[in-house]
């Protein structure tokens, strides 16, 4: 019996549909373009005739969803990490076609749990079944081989009613919003049922009018005075950032910004801002240290720090850090390392591809899992250095009791791209599952002051030197997300998915 065949014109309007995804999310900014596209491919799986189709659709979404939105991951390479064009495109090909795997495993399993004929699918495929998997593949997504949680569903979420799904289930959360509200708006226009044009809509009202409600409930409440912080973006050029020769003006620059912020209480470097280890600079910092105690300032400053775990003869290991100023309030080791960026994963099959990767520092070391959080100003600071704003469970074990967020991180590695607009919503997403405030520094751009509600405060443009003055309100108490972690949400997940197998367990139990 032949196999049916799956139209490319199916293939074609998932791909669209998944090149359409990125642009729900920052700089753009079209969020109801998130529940549009899966509702595409929803109705495409829903006409497949089994799970091999779920799988090829999935994948062409997939390819289209990160092939436009991870884009640049080819500039990173090349551009900044100089690497070769022909290796950096490969890399960036073979880069998409894995993640775009879990879109396809969504699919099939999609198709593998529904019921075999299209019209036994009906309304629990499109409200539960199909919801379900894509929030528990895309949560997989975040974890497998240390989680990339980019294009995550939820943040795209950040500036519409369902961010008041943010504080209770977390960025899955507002994800699943998403799902739900792409299958009950498939449904009223697809289903059979005429029972569709009532529930339907309601299932929509009750979705969004839900998340305006959560949004208006107060989680946490404010402890003590606001923070005087100011945030200064260097601009310096990628190209540059490692060059020896540069070195004693970078310091220079960094230096003179800073003391257009003299009566700030708290200021904050980017990552890696002094781009050389420690012991390299010990002038520089007994200056810092000086100019601090004269103003009555704490800085933290993004800085390569270094042990001897072996002893002054052995081998030292390296970490990406952010240093207190005075250096009584301690260094945040980096926990969470990007491979390829600051560590090579696999190392003896790139051997042979040496001369043609120079990333520099990529040979880092990973800071403990528990590490003390630095107290400023009366109030614990939850830190964290760059991809880690990515990674809830990151954020949150600082919480709760950090009073508010900082993040350095230096973002020139993206180029003017989508990347950086990107990272910044993700940061917003962080603040809104917490219920703090985050303070987000970075080399190139794009800084900002983040509140507790995910908003934005103020932000710099990229590509500038910029000094970024504000206030960080410290806040106390738990949202439930920060109480529960993920664990309500999945079962959320789980729950649909088994709730939509049902007919399927039913065909193969008659």
């Amino acid at each position: 019996m032949r196999r049916p065949r799956l139209p490319l014109a199916g293939l074609a309007g998932a791909l669209i549909a998944g090149a359409l995804l990125p642009l729900a999310f920052a700089p753009f900014g079209v969020y109801g373009l998130a529940p549009l596209s899966l509702a595409v491919l929803f109705a495409l799986w829903y006409r497949a005739a089994n799970a091999r189709q779920g799988f090829a659709l999935g994948y062409a979404f997939g390819l289209g969803q990160f092939g436009v939105g991870v884009s640049w991951l080819y500039n990173s390479l090349h551009l900044f990490g100089e690497t070769i064009a022909p290796l950096a495109a490969l890399v960036t090909l073979l880069f998409v076609a894995f993640v775009a795997l879990f879109p396809a495993l969504a699919g099939y399993l999609a198709l593998r749990l529904a019921p075999a004929g299209m019209a036994e699918r009906g309304g629990r495929s499109l409200l539960l079944l199909f919801p379900g998997v894509w929030g528990l593949v895309e949560w997989l997504r975040g974890r497998a081989l240390g989680g990339f949680p980019w294009l995550d569903l939820g943040a795209s979420q950040t500036d519409s009613l369902l961010s008041g799904y943010g504080p209770v289930l977390g960025e899955y959360g507002m994800g699943a919003a998403v799902t739900l509200s792409a299958g009950a708006a498939l449904w009223w226009v697809m289903g059979a049922a005429r029972a569709r044009w009532l529930f339907a809509p309601l299932l929509l009202g009750l979705i969004w009018g839900g998340g305006a409600w959560l949004g208006g409930l107060r989680w946490v409440e404010a402890d003590g005075a606001p923070i005087d912080v100011a945030l200064v973006q260097g601009n310096v050029p990628q190209m540059r950032k490692f060059d020896p020769d540069v070195l004693d003006s970078t310091l220079r620059l960094y230096w003179n910004l800073s003391r257009q912020a003299a009566d700030a209480r708290l200021v904050l470097w980017p990552e890696t801002a002094i781009p050389t280890v420690l012991s390299d600079v010990p002038g520089f910092m007994r200056v810092l240290e000086t100019a601090a105690r004269e103003r009555g300032q704490t800085l933290l400053v993004g800085v390569f720090d270094e042990s001897y775990p072996d002893g002054p003869q052995g081998e030292p290991l390296y970490y990406n850090a952010m240093l207190g100023v005075p250096r009584a309030l301690g260094a945040y080791h980096k926990r969470h390392l990007v491979p390829f960026g600051e560590y090579l994963p696999l190392r003896f099959l790139l051997v042979p591809f040496e001369r043609w990767i120079d990333v520099p520092m990529s040979d880092l070391t990973s800071g403990a899992e528990e590490q003390p959080l630095p107290v400023i100003e009366g109030r614990a600071a939850g830190v964290s250095i760059c991809y880690e704003a990515a990674l809830s469970r990151e954020i949150r074990r600082a919480l709760p009791q950090a009073g508010y967020l900082i993040n350095a991180s230096n973002d020139s590695w993206f180029g003017d791209s989508l990347a950086p607009h990107q990272h910044l919503q993700i940061a917003r997403v962080r603040s809104l599952e917490t219920g703090r405030p985050m303070a987000r520094v970075t080399n190139t751009g794009l800084s900002a002051l983040i509140d507790a509600d995910g908003r934005l405060v103020a932000q710099t443009a990229l590509n500038q030197e910029a000094v970024l003055r504000g206030h960080l309100q410290p806040m106390q108490g738990v949202t439930p997300f920060v109480r529960w972690g993920e664990a309500a949400v999945l079962a959320l997940l789980l729950a649909l998915t088994l709730g939509g197998s049902v007919g399927r367990i039913r065909q193969r139990g008659g």
